[in-house]
């Protein structure tokens, strides 16, 4: 180790003075001298020996043991950049990020960053948002326990703006619909999804192969039918943008929910929604190329029955569709008197109830046990219309003649006119 490394693992009080002299190799009483000096004039972490000349950078070393203590006691846990922002924001530490990195490596609080890999060239961002977004998930011990969730993140690739963030329990069909359904609603129809290529997204028949875009999976078919292009993804470095999302994420969420003494997933959830999001885009996106965005109205599209698990069946002949142990039960329309034998489309909803649905009608809806839920759709009660009198039956019958009754009532035109013909 170097000296300054050996000094700073002293000062933080993980060895004893006497144990860094024979680390050193120098005398005790040389090192308490030298440790005399350094309370003088301070320490800078790269120590400046010129005799005479103290350090311009020199740090008090009651600021040194406060620094490593506040690291050591409380944020332990937290990246060097995080640790950073919180002793010049809470501590009122005006130290400079390099200074505080050095040192904490040195005292063998962090450890030293590898040597970056092969050169690759970065990709450029889309101009405005909403022409891509990214959608990813990070499995990790976020409550910093036994228990592992998965962080699912959605983040336009012009701005690295974060839509959505939630903790779940494994991300699924289910969780990714959710987060795509809610972005959309809030923000509006975006252009195209980068991804990788897991199995709720892409149906790759071979594994490492080319994923087939012809058998669509859920997630697929309700983005084909919102227009929205999927992109996949065929290695880690090309979703690079939001790999080193995640590293900030799992850098910082971890300890912010510590600090918060947050440990439930739904606490987490509304931490995130109502503060965390907003404090994360502040400080890490970035603005856009160009102005405006390519954000579009939801105007005829029912996202209800779009995010929702389609199944196609066939109606028996008594008009019930069999689902998932369940014998749904289709009433009599007031436009087709039977459905037996008929293709239909059963959605699944993600509240564990049902929709039916005919050539783009819903004939059914019901509960997750099977039970109708309303009056379907398109079916109207039968009204008994009065029908009119034919107007000739009454001239026709007028020909006939009939019993001359005595009456005060003037003859109506048509009394006239029958007169004239009969004479």
């Amino acid at each position: 180790m170097k000296i300054q490394e050996v000094i700073l693992r002293a000062i933080d009080k993980q060895i004893t003075w006497i144990e860094a002299a024979g680390i050193i190799g120098v005398s005790a009483r040389q090192l308490r001298r030298w440790r005399g000096e350094w309370e003088k004039v301070g320490y800078d972490g790269l120590f400046d020996r010129r005799v005479g000349k103290p350090s311009p950078k020199r740090v008090p070393m009651e600021t040194i043991a406060e620094v490593l203590r506040l690291y050591r006691e409380k944020y332990s846990r937290f990246s060097v950049q995080h640790f950073h922002e919180k002793l010049v924001e809470e501590h009122k530490i005006g130290l400079s990020y390099t200074w505080v990195k050095k040192a904490l490596q040195g005292a063998g609080l962090v450890e030293k960053e590898a040597k970056r890999g092969v050169h690759r060239k970065k990709r450029e961002r889309r101009p405005i948002p909403g022409m891509m977004l990214h959608i990813d998930a990070s499995k990790h011990q976020w409550f910093g326990d036994d228990r592992w969730f998965d962080l699912i993140v959605m983040m336009d690739d012009a701005t690295s703006e974060v839509y959505y963030a939630q903790l779940v329990d494994e991300e699924s069909t289910k969780t990714v619909m959710a987060a795509l359904r809610e972005v959309i609603e809030r923000r509006g129809l975006f252009c195209s999804l980068y991804s990788d290529r897991a199995s709720h997204f892409f149906t790759t028949p071979k594994a490492g192969d080319v994923v087939d875009r012809q058998r669509l999976t859920q997630v697929g078919r309700a983005l084909a039918e919102l227009n929205i292009e999927m992109i996949a993804a065929y290695s880690p470095q090309a979703r690079g943008r939001s790999e080193r999302n995640f590293g900030t994420w799992q850098g910082r969420l971890p300890q912010e929910l510590a600090l918060k003494g947050i440990t439930t997933v739904e606490e987490a959830n509304k931490f995130l929604r109502e503060s965390y999001v907003a404090e994360f885009n502040q400080r890490f996106s970035v603005a856009a190329a160009q102005t405006g965005h390519a954000f579009l109205p939801v105007h005829d599209k029912d996202l209800e029955l779009i995010f929702s698990m389609q199944h196609e069946r066939v109606a028996g002949k008594d008009n019930t569709v069999r689902i998932a142990n369940l014998c749904l039960q289709i009433e009599r329309t007031n436009w087709r008197s039977s459905l037996a034998g008929c293709r239909v489309k059963v959605h699944q909803h993600f509240d564990d109830t049902y929709t039916i649905l005919y050539a783009g009608r819903i004939v059914g809806r019901y509960s997750g046990d099977g039970t109708p839920l309303e009056e379907p759709i398109g079916r109207k009660k039968a009204v008994e219309k009065p029908v009119a009198a034919r107007p000739w039956k009454s001239l026709r019958d007028s020909h006939f003649s009939t019993a001359t009754a005595t009456t005060d009532k003037k003859p109506n035109r048509t009394d006239r006119v029958l007169a004239k013909r009969t004479f």
